[in-house]
């Protein structure tokens, strides 16, 4: 049986919690001046960057470690 590997990019873009995977929000990485405070508050990291119940199954496939 072939070892299993883990999925390097998504390895750093989704980490394991207690409540499931958390994801990192778009928009939130550069050119944020011209952006309203509304969006930025938004896309903080928060209980809204887990991710949805329907895409956990394609993560636990591509990170197979991070039980």
């Amino acid at each position: 049986m072939p070892k299993l590997k883990t999925n390097r990019a998504a390895a750093k873009r989704f980490r394991k919690t207690a409540k499931g995977f958390k994801g990192y929000a778009a928009n939130r990485r550069h050119n944020l001046g011209h952006k309203a405070r509304k969006v930025k508050r938004q896309a903080r990291s928060g209980g809204s960057s887990l991710v949805h119940e329907s895409d956990v199954g394609r993560l636990v496939q591509l990170l197979p470690h991070h039980k």
